[in-house]
């Protein structure tokens, strides 16, 4: 069932979606584990697959809630709210909804497909990192405020993050490749290393060792190998390079370092917000394009603080619940004239 070739074109999409339907089927049929075993083996078999697996699952989610919502709705009855004819044009309608259920119910058992195996879930507090050796002899490393969610079978290794940030010392399988999904992107690797990162807009893909490729959406599948990295968008994928100093400074977290080299301090308490409960809050916007530089501990933005009074016309105003203020500070002191932190 191993894809032969690219399938970019609609056709072949249109021959993956039957052949997921297909195997849908079977699996609702009373499956043997065989059965189950082959099913398992194709979705995993190609990046595609995972795609347009992962895009399934939204659209069930999605029609779950709706279902739900229309649970607690009462109507009357049909003959008191529309005419003869509207009830027969009415009547096809559901017989169109009808199907498009049983497609959705199609879904839902490729969804099981997923799910049916062992998964294990891992996740970390604000503030807290973790090494997690995984089955294979490969690692995964979480960063502050993350979730991932791991699933091996005989055929495949696949983790999906769910939220934050994860690093991976991928064991090298060449019988089992190794999928990490986030949102629309699915990288996949043998042996390698590579760094994860989901903000808000993009998926960041960092790899410092080895090549992955890379898929997301009707993206063609990009190669990234070590010293480079992507900008991974629902549909688009940006290929950079990085220089090892870039590179230092995206996986500076596995040290429980923070490493700012010129960002602006908006750029930067964001950063030191990753780890605290409490967030840094800028009061003024003149202290938002100020910049800074230096190599600081997650676990002790005290000394980010300080740096910032030291050398940059900064106040720092402490909140009862915990919180910093970042205010402007007009008088700057002859010893903090001496430009940024370093």
């Amino acid at each position: 069932m191993q894809a032969s070739g690219p399938e970019s074109s609609s056709g072949n999409r249109d021959a993956i979606e039957a052949e997921a339907a297909r195997l849908l089927a079977r699996l609702n049929s009373a499956p043997t584990p065989q059965d189950e075993a082959d099913i398992c083996e194709w979705i995993e078999a190609d990046p595609r697959h995972a795609v347009a697996f992962a895009r399934a699952e939204a659209a069930w989610e999605a029609a779950e809630r709706l279902k739900s919502a229309a649970a607690d709705i009462t109507l009357p009855p049909l003959q008191a709210i529309v005419s003869e004819e509207q009830q027969r044009r009415l009547s096809r309608n559901i017989m169109v909804a009808a199907a498009v259920a049983v497609m959705l119910f199609v879904v839902a058992a490729i969804v099981t497909v997923r799910t049916f195996s062992g998964v294990e879930r891992y996740q970390t507090e604000i503030g807290q990192m973790r090494d997690i050796a995984l089955d294979d002899g490969s690692t995964l490393h979480l960063n502050s405020d993350s979730e991932a969610e791991v699933r091996f079978t005989d055929n495949g290794r696949k983790v999906r993050i769910l939220k934050g940030e994860a690093s991976f010392d991928v064991a090298h399988d060449p019988e089992r490749p190794f999928d990490v999904e986030a949102r629309a992107a699915l990288i996949r690797a043998v042996g390698t290393a590579f760094n994860v990162r989901m903000r808000p807009s993009m998926i960041e893909l960092t790899v410092t060792h080895g090549t992955v490729t890379v898929h997301s959406g009707n993206s063609v599948q990009q190669r990234v190998s070590a010293g480079s990295g992507a900008v991974i968008q629902p549909r688009s994928i940006a290929l950079t390079h990085l220089g090892p100093k870039l590179i230092d400074q995206r996986t500076a977290w596995r040290e429980q370092m923070v490493e700012l080299d010129g960002e602006t301090i908006e750029q930067a308490a964001g950063e030191f917000n990753r780890y605290r409960a409490t967030p840094i809050l800028i009061g003024d916007t003149r202290v938002s394009s100020l910049r800074i530089g230096g190599r600081f501990r997650t676990t002790d933005s005290q000394e980010f603080l300080s740096a910032l009074q030291l050398s940059l016309p900064i106040r720092v105003v402490n909140g009862e619940d915990g919180s910093v203020m970042l205010l402007y500070r007009d008088e700057v002191p002859s010893e903090a004239s001496n430009g940024a932190a370093n």
